[in-house]
């Protein structure tokens, strides 16, 4: 229930949502107050939601601040990668990649370079639509063709949330073990209290950092970006996300 409810709540702060929403209030209204007031409401957050500096900034004040790879100077026994990251092509029997598989490729990096000693997989499919896609299995066999060792990659491909991407984890790696957790900057908040409130200690390594260095530049600053009004939906999401987990006593 709670998977679904989820689903349901991602649709209803979404700001495209609430910008048609009233967009279609201000037009069927018969009050001209409320359809003029509707409107400039309207107006006014689509230029919020499409700039793209002020979204920068949320995520600057939200995501963790990244850990320097060559600041670590000790071999964990596991780099645990969350899922969430691909979309299976059924037409072509592949994988199809979002910009979050950036956690398995600095997964592999951190691999190469003997920072952790294997990779850890966890997330099954967190999308209604395909629920029978096991991306942690698919991934793995991924990484298997690029040349990792199908002994140094474990997986669990039960989970649909963070919630459970830590509880399903805590099932297979040792309690004694070192880990890495490896996810999204704006996403570490939220994982990081999951992972620790069912008993991981864990360091936390973020990667696919959406807050760069500012950009005082006119199309930064003022003119309506789409790539904006996407971000926007995902940092609201990862926030409520956040709330809700708390308030649920996950963190």
């Amino acid at each position: 229930m709670f998977f679904y409810l989820s689903k349901i709540l991602l649709f209803l702060i979404t700001p495209i949502t609430w910008i048609l929403g009233l967009l279609i209030y201000s037009i069927f209204t018969k009050n001209i107050k409320r359809k003029k007031r509707g409107f400039i409401i309207t107006l006014v957050l689509f230029l919020v939601f499409t700039n793209s500096f002020i979204v920068d900034e949320v995520f600057r004040f939200w995501e963790i601040k990244a850990l320097n790879t060559d600041s670590i100077t000790v071999q964990y026994d596991y780099g645990i990668v969350l899922g969430g990251v691909s979309w299976y092509d059924k037409q072509f029997d592949r994988i199809g990649v979002i910009r979050s598989f950036d956690r398995v490729y600095q997964a592999v990096e951190l691999y190469k370079l003997g920072k952790i000693k294997k990779i850890f997989l966890s997330g099954g499919s967190g999308s209604i639509v395909d629920a029978d896609y096991n991306e942690a299995a698919v991934i793995k066999s991924h990484l298997i063709i690029i040349g990792i060792p199908s002994e140094d990659i474990e997986y669990e491909d039960i989970s649909r949330n963070t919630r459970e991407n830590a509880i399903e984890s805590q099932k297979i790696i040792p309690d004694s073990s070192s880990c890495l957790l490896i996810t999204s900057a704006f996403h570490m908040r939220r994982a990081k209290g999951c992972f620790e409130n069912v008993g991981f200690k864990v360091t936390p390594y973020v990667v696919d950092r959406y807050s760069g260095d500012r950009r005082y530049i006119i199309d930064h600053l003022i003119v309506p970006n789409v790539d904006a009004l996407s971000n926007w939906t995902l940092i609201m999401h990862e926030i409520s996300g956040y709330v809700v987990y708390f308030v649920m006593g996950y963190l």
